[in-house]
């Protein structure tokens, strides 16, 4: 143990006089390999933050859920159907909640929701612009959950009502009234019509999900009293389904499916003129498109760790032949050939370990970066900084493998009476 110790600390002091004394030398070395870790674990980290933003994003929109619609999301009028197509199919109606409720055994939650873009909402002097309104029924909290900052949730009178109340976002909030407590009581007005603000939801962030619900620049409103407002059909309305706990979402997807044809009375060779949106499938396709992108992070950065590790080997070669006759000195006084190996793979690693370390912490100012003026969430994970010091690891004993070699196996006399 003593032994190994001691081969690791003369390992580890060489390595360093090397750096010190050939600056320039070991600085082009060890460019390489500190690009190469910085496209590998740049690319991973980037590309894991950014799926994990989007998949909150997408979680955002209810766990096994699906959206009925006459759009289907993942085409949006692309390939081979057509948009006009999509047109021409019948909007969901609010008439239709109750027989698929009662049809669909695999229900835990539904809600009908319809939403108003691009409107201007006025407070007094004050007016903000393109704002989203949301007219929503019962369940739609309970499916798309979000935390109240101030007042209250729509209460279950108003839904049954139509009253004038919504709960406005918290930039929305910020505008109209500058500070958000101030907004509960509050009356604004759009297209018009007096709206009594009874809650204000608590900050969101923005979604990297296009199309997703954004609550920051919203008003929520009892979906009987959004239709006094906006006429439905053309409200992009939807159903949002909530499936039990004990049901998978393909089984739920599949009962929805035939419930909704014997809702449209549609024959067996009729096409469906509907959509059934499900949140899992949008979750698979992003983890099978990051994959991807994975994979092309991977081969750029091997690609700079070749030229890194030709690098880090370039450099053990013109130490090995430097220290020549000091490895001749040590065999000659009963040096072993694993101990001479030991001591230039070691400080080969270390060498390319240094190169990687300088790697992450430009990872790491890239991530404080995109997190803060940018508004980005960046997570470095443990595994990702274990899988960096492991390539750190391999890459110098790989590169450092071949001069060591030589080093092992030169005679003593030879090597002492070189210059």
């Amino acid at each position: 143990m003593l032994k190994t110790l001691h081969i690791l600390g003369a390992s580890f002091r060489l390595a360093w006089q090397e750096l010190k004394s050939n600056k320039l030398r070991t600085f082009l070395s060890l460019f390489g390999v500190t690009i190469g870790i910085f496209c590998i674990i740049g690319v991973l980290t980037t590309v894991d933050s950014l799926e994990r933003n989007i998949k909150d994003g997408i979680n955002a929109l209810g766990s096994n859920t699906i959206y009925i619609d006459k759009w289907d999301y993942s085409q949006g009028g692309n390939g081979d159907y057509p948009w006009w197509r999509y047109v021409k199919r019948p909007a969901p109606k609010y008439e239709e909640m109750r027989l698929i409720r009662a049809k669909t055994d695999g229900i835990s939650k539904i809600a009908f929701t319809l939403n108003a873009g691009g409107q201007n909402a006025i407070y007094g002097k004050d007016m903000i612009q393109n704002v989203n309104l949301y007219g929503v029924t019962e369940d739609f909290n309970d499916i798309q959950p979000f935390e109240i900052e101030y007042g209250r949730y729509l209460s279950q009178a108003d839904m049954d009502r139509g009253t004038s109340a919504a709960v406005i976002g918290y930039e929305n909030a910020e505008k109209l009234f500058g500070s958000p407590e101030l907004a509960v009581g509050k009356s604004i007005t759009v297209k018009n019509v007096r709206i009594t603000i009874v809650g204000v939801i608590k900050k969101q962030g923005k979604s990297l999900l296009v199309g997703g619900w954004s609550f920051d620049d919203c008003f929520i409103l009892p979906y009987k009293f959004f239709r006094t407002i906006f006429e439905e059909k053309y409200s992009q309305p939807k159903f949002m389904v909530q499936g039990k706990p004990d049901i998978s979402a393909e089984a739920f997807k599949d009962e929805l499916k035939g419930n909704m044809r014997a809702i449209h009375r549609l024959s067996p060779s009729e096409e469906d003129d509907f959509s059934l949106n499900a949140v899992s499938d949008f979750s698979d396709a992003i983890t099978r498109l990051f994959s991807s992108i994975k994979l092309g992070g991977w081969l750029i950065g091997l690609l700079s760790l070749i030229v890194g590790a030709f690098g880090i080997a370039n450099i053990m070669f013109v130490t090995v032949r430097e220290r020549t006759p000091v490895i001749g000195l040590k065999k000659a006084i009963g040096a072993k050939k694993r101990t001479i190996l030991s001591e230039f793979l070691l400080e080969s690693a270390f060498i390319c370990f240094i190169g990687g370390a300088i790697g992450l912490v430009l990872v790491y100012v890239m991530a404080k970066i995109l997190s803060g003026p940018l508004n980005f969430n960046v997570y470095i994970s443990y595994p990702v900084l274990s899988l960096a010091i492991s390539i750190c690891i391999i890459i110098g004993i790989l590169a450092g493998i071949i001069p060591a070699t030589i080093a092992a196996r030169m005679d003593p006399v030879a090597a002492i009476r070189s210059k």
